[in-house]
């Protein structure tokens, strides 16, 4: 990663504007349809979490301002995408695992799935944070939740997806997530486009 003068980029304005501001980050919810996801899933055998986030980092990749984040009082521009997930560790607590994106979805689950089992049996976090913009993602797959809002640390201004339990109705089967992003590293209309990214990623996987 390396810095960048905010006012030789496209996010000049929204430096300005939401840099210093007390709660500058923003959430949206998509009811996403998921069917294919899962129909993927059981027939290729393939983890369904790792399937959203492949497609959250297909999606990512598309949009440039995925490669810039405010760090500190500085604006960062990076070369590649990673996306987080939490992991459930043998200590019975969870560690964090950045998984780098790659566009060939055979090797980004072969990262998910060795990355996923080292943290696991580690405890140790697998941080791409100095190399990669982290996407942060949260799956409470046993619960039924209608949606959430992450918090705002003032530390990290990573974008952060949640989501919960799918839930089934007729043919299809949809899934609910937030994506919370800070002001300064997108607009709305990117956040709304990278949603309806995702989507279409999921129909066409």
């Amino acid at each position: 990663m390396k810095e960048v003068n905010p006012q030789e980029t496209s996010r000049a304005y929204a430096y300005e504007m939401w840099m210093n501001a007390p709660m500058p980050m923003v959430t949206f919810f998509k009811t996403l349809d998921v069917s294919n996801l899962v129909k993927i899933s059981r027939k290729r055998k393939l983890k369904f979490n790792m399937l959203m986030c492949y497609c959250i980092g297909k999606a990512a990749s598309k949009i440039k301002e995925f490669y810039m984040l405010p760090v500190g009082n500085k604006l960062m521009e990076y070369n590649n995408i990673a996306v987080n997930t939490i992991v459930a560790n043998n200590a019975g607590e969870v560690s964090s695992c950045d998984i780098p994106f790659c566009d060939d979805l055979q090797q980004f689950s072969n990262d998910y799935l060795c990355l996923t089992k080292k943290v696991a049996l580690s405890c140790i976090d697998h941080d791409l944070s100095l190399q990669s913009m982290v996407i942060g993602t949260s799956a409470l797959a046993q619960y039924d939740i209608d949606g959430a809002v992450g918090m705002y640390s003032g530390i990290f201004n990573n974008p952060f997806m949640i989501w919960g339990k799918y839930k089934r109705a007729w043919f299809r089967t949809t899934l609910t997530v937030s994506f919370q992003f800070h002001h300064t590293q997108m607009d709305g209309a990117h956040a709304a486009r990278f949603l309806d990214y995702i989507q279409k990623e999921i129909y066409k996987i």
